[in-house]
């Protein structure tokens, strides 16, 4: 089992350092951490670039130290924390040493490859690692997990279906559940044809109808490979294979998980759509965070429905199974052709049917090798790369994406 299932209530308050301080997650888990300030004091923060932001959460909450990715950004950030006593670095070495510092918990919210090395840092000082950076587990699974167990380190999910998953799973009875199911909102384009959704544009793509979420994540729920990267995450997180490991779209984004047991029993969580309730509950675990999000009234939502996932129209979840299902680097090679066909969707350079397209044929061409640490993940990874770009450039005169090495 990665992830715990019970700590010692702290008797201080709780030191946290968020990787990604500036994203989606990291502004969510700031708010959280200004409304509790005297259960949580803060380590250190950091930034891909926004080094205006950066500065100011790091005033507002007292941070020891500041850290932006781009190196550009740092006489930015110097000067706009100059009298604070708040130390300042940049680089990918800085982000390694944010994760290094003394803290009890580490937000892990940076997105993509570039946030492997600082959470597998965190994980080898054997933190509490809250994980929101999926491609901890999707490129490099069994690496983490290993590495977990070694230094005797904590995962906590920060995805909402796994943290709802983790709510309602007895890890003292795993013998007893049957299957977890991950909920899906089945994203924009649910009910479209694949004659309509050939002319989608990334700005309804973007849309999400009930999360509020980055580009990058939101044009992956549209086309269901979020999904299929949280089944790949449930089975690294929960050790469940791939058959144990249900997904069901539910437009409403209500109910977040359920966990089916042997005797017939279904377990789930339900909530309203708003990360601040997982962010909140791994803060604070094992007790819980007060959150301002809305209350959930059963009698306002009046009904849920689900439905079947359609794998026809929407094949990255097929895609990514067969991936978990092959092992090796197979999700490595998943996870690099996703990121290069949507960062050439979102350019305008490639159609959204295009991004399953590319991902499948990336597969078809890399056979699954081996992964002992994270140069051969970036290795992989690269490699993927280059093949998707390869393949996208056939169809509408693509360039290349910048590789998203973090060495």
């Amino acid at each position: 089992m990665a992830i715990g299932a019970a700590a010692p209530v702290a008797e201080r308050p709780r030191r946290v350092t968020i990787l990604g301080s500036t994203g989606s997650i990291g502004r969510s888990t700031v708010d959280l951490l200004l409304r509790n300030r005297d259960r949580f004091t803060v380590e250190a923060l950091t930034a891909n670039r926004n080094a205006g932001l950066l500065a100011e959460q790091a005033r507002a909450l007292g941070a020891r130290f500041a850290a932006v990715a781009d190196p550009a950004d740092y006489a930015p950030l110097k000067e706009a924390l100059a009298g604070t006593g708040i130390a300042v670095g940049s680089g990918p070495a800085a982000l390694i040493e944010a994760a290094d510092r003394p803290t009890d918990l580490v937000m892990a919210g940076i997105v993509g490859a570039a946030g492997l090395a600082p959470t597998l840092t965190a994980i080898r000082r054997g933190r509490i690692v809250a994980l929101a950076n999926k491609e901890a587990l999707v490129c490099a699974g069994s690496l983490f997990l290993r590495e977990v167990k070694r230094h005797n380190a904590t995962l906590l999910p920060v995805d909402s279906e796994h943290n709802a998953i983790w709510q309602c799973f007895d890890a003292e009875r795993v013998e007893a559940i049957e299957a977890i199911t991950l909920t899906a909102s089945g994203g924009p384009f649910r009910e479209w044809t694949t004659e309509q959704m050939r002319g989608v544009t990334p700005e309804q793509a973007v849309a999400h109808p009930t999360w509020k979420m980055g580009a990058k994540i939101s044009i992956d729920s549209a086309t269901l490979m979020n999904k299929g990267l949280e089944v790949i995450e449930a089975h690294h997180l929960f050790q469940l294979p791939s058959e144990q490991i249900r997904v069901i779209v539910h437009p409403q984004s209500i109910i977040h998980g359920f966990v089916t047991y042997t005797d017939g029993s279904v377990l789930a969580h339900l909530g309203s759509p708003d990360m601040r309730t997982p962010i909140s509950y791994v803060l604070g675990w094992p007790d819980r965070t007060a959150t301002p999000t809305p209350r959930l009234d059963l009698a306002v939502v009046g009904k849920l429905t689900f439905e079947p996932p359609d794998e026809t129209r929407f094949p990255a979840l097929r895609l990514a199974r067969a991936a978990l299902v092959a092992g090796g680097s197979s999700a490595t090679v998943l996870n690099a052709a996703n990121e290069t066909a949507v960062y050439a969707f979102m350019e305008g350079r490639i159609g959204f049917l295009d991004i399953a397209a590319t991902v499948e044929e990336t597969l078809a061409k890399l056979s699954g090798g081996t992964l002992d640490s994270l140069d051969d993940v970036y290795n992989v990874d690269k490699a993927a790369r280059d093949v998707a770009a390869g393949f996208a450039a056939t169809r509408t005169g693509f360039r290349a994406a910048p590789s998203t090495d973090a060495r």
